[in-house]
């Protein structure tokens, strides 16, 4: 076992607002009770309560690695719609001291889910208006499509009355 020191160092501190784990476009976990450990050079790693995690996603695999500093690390594979990632969360189930914070909390590897940050739910957020989602979209150029391309058609005047018109074959006495 290894202490943390000025040599390797190990903070852990609450997140200000929610994060939420996406998995192939699903929600698997949702909480503002996140926990950042930042460890020496890598990347910071967001540690959830599993009250906050979709258990039901994640079943426990064989896989158990050591670290030095904080311990042993159980592995779980996620499944979720024919979707199979294998060993793509752990959890410290009884962490070193040092680390204590971190105990039966889970993580993900970033290259297997997408991370959202922000301090509103969901029912909070507000909805996109989608034609101006799908007018402001570029192939890639750089340039929207609605300054590279004119109407093609008129909009119609909601004052004024669109004449009637016959039905097709008015007076061919077949119909």
């Amino acid at each position: 076992m290894k202490i943390p020191d000025a040599s390797h160092p190990i903070t852990i501190d609450h997140v200000s607002g929610v994060v939420r784990v996406i998995f192939e476009g699903h929600e698997i976990a949702d909480s503002d009770d996140v926990l950042v450990l930042r460890e020496a050079d890598y990347p910071p790693v967001y540690y959830f309560s599993r009250d906050s995690v979709q258990m039901p996603f994640l079943r426990r695999t064989d896989k158990v690695t050591h670290c030095p500093y904080k311990g042993d690390a159980a592995y779980f594979t996620i499944y979720r719609d024919r979707q199979i990632i294998e060993n793509a969360a752990w959890s410290y189930e009884d962490p070193y001291a040092a680390v204590g914070p971190i105990a039966g909390r889970v993580a993900f590897y970033p290259e297997h889910v997408e991370f959202q940050l922000d301090d509103r739910s969901p029912a909070e957020t507000e909805a996109m208006d989608v034609d101006e989602v799908v007018r402001h979209t570029d192939s890639g150029s750089g340039n929207s499509q609605a300054q590279r391309w004119p109407p093609n058609v008129d909009m119609p005047d909601p004052d004024k009355a669109e004449p009637e018109l016959d039905p097709p074959y008015k007076g061919v006495g077949a119909i």
